[in-house]
This record gives structure tokens, C-alpha cells and sequence, in this order.
């Protein structure tokens, strides 16, 4: 793979997300995706920002194992989005009925979002991560309108039922902090440890 000019080594993507694979292209960068197929259970005893980095961590670990019996030394970056209100976790709904639920707690509120996002190359202990918190305020849902969101189904794979940068913007009144870590990978966080572990040395670029 020909990497662009600032770039200085291979990265892999530890998700299957559509939207953190879109704001890494926006960076300009090269990768692959790998997924890590890390179950996500629920938080136990710990802060909701230490589960949101222990996931994290744990996908990247899973990838770069699998790739360092390869042969790789690639970079890998994963990510994990939660979203947070009254001290508890929404991660994402088992069904529409569900997914209501938290729309209901969500309504009219302000929740924060967070993101955790480690860095870890293939073959070596070294690891980096970084957690960015946004905070969100819904405006209020009638009960219609909250059903037919549910109904169509756009928040059924995402944190707290819901898409930002789909349908979703019309549930959000305000954002407060990084719109990118609300859609589920903070740009301007991760292109700065990327920069740190020396991924990419010199950004942007005009030219791959």
C-alpha cells in the first residue's frame, strides 16, 4: 500500500464502523481494516470512562496479536463510542423497544458523550489512548416522533440509539465539544496520537 507523503507507517483500523473508517479518509490517511470481534459488555464497578478505554484497549490488543503472528508491525487504532446520562452507560439497543427507551432518556436532556481511542503497533508493548468526552443536548421528543426514530432503525447498531450525522441531527439541539467524537472518532484527538507514536509525521499533505 503507497502511503502519502506525512505518513510514515502502516495502520490498521481495529472497527467495522462506516463513519470512524470516513473521518480517517477525510484525514487523507491509508489503512486497512481488521475487525476484532471484542463482545462489549456491560460496565461493571468501573467509571464509564475507564470501560469506554478498557474496550478499546482490549479491541486493538486482539488485532495486534493477530497481526504480530503475521509477521506485522503495523499500527492499530480502536475505538469505543459510549454514551453517558445519569452516571449510566447506553450502549447500543438489543431491539426498537429498546432503542425508545433511551431515546425517552435522552429527550429534552443533556447527555455526554465519550470516546476512547488506543493506539498499540503490532509486536510491541508500547500502547497509547486517549478519551474525549462531547456533551449533547437533545431537544424534547413527543412520543410519535421518538417511535418512528426508533422504527427506522438508524440507531439500532449505534451508542444511545442514535445518528448524529444521519436523522439523528434533527433529534440534537447543541453540541458541546468535538462533533466528530460524537459521530465516533474525535478527528483532530486521533490525528494528534497519531503524530505523537509517529504514524504520520508531517500533516496534511497535497499529494499521496
Amino acid at each position: 500500500m503507497a502511503y502519502p507523503n506525512g505518513q510514515r507507517h502502516e495502520l490498521v483500523l481495529a472497527s467495522g464502523s462506516p463513519r470512524r473508517r470516513e473521518i480517517l479518509g477525510q484525514l487523507g490517511l491509508r489503512f486497512s481494516v481488521v475487525v476484532s470481534g471484542v463482545d462489549e459488555p456491560e460496565p461493571v464497578a468501573q467509571s464509564a470512562e475507564a470501560y469506554a478505554r478498557d474496550l478499546s484497549q482490549q479491541k486493538v490488543a486482539a488485532v495486534a496479536q493477530r497481526l504480530a503472528a503475521q509477521g506485522s508491525s503495523a499500527f492499530v487504532l480502536g475505538a469505543d463510542t459510549i454514551v453517558v446520562i445519569d452516571g449510566a452507560v447506553l450502549n447500543k439497543p438489543l431491539h426498537a423497544d429498546d432503542a425508545a427507551r433511551m431515546l425517552r432518556l435522552l429527550s429534552g436532556r443533556r447527555h455526554e458523550v465519550i470516546t476512547a481511542v488506543a493506539l498499540r503497533r503490532a509486536g510491541h508493548e508500547q500502547a497509547y489512548s486517549i478519551a474525549v468526552s462531547s456533551k449533547v443536548q437533545f431537544r424534547r421528543l413527543d412520543e410519535e416522533t421518538l417511535q418512528r426514530y426508533a422504527a427506522s432503525g438508524e440507531g439500532s447498531d449505534k451508542a444511545g440509539s442514535y445518528a448524529v450525522q444521519g436523522l439523528g441531527a434533527g433529534l440534537v439541539r447543541a453540541i458541546e465539544g468535538s462533533y466528530s467524537n460524537v459521530v465516533g472518532l474525535p478527528a483532530c484527538e486521533t490525528l494528534e496520537l497519531l503524530t505523537q507514536a509517529g504514524v504520520v509525521e508531517a500533516w496534511p499533505w497535497s499529494s499521496p
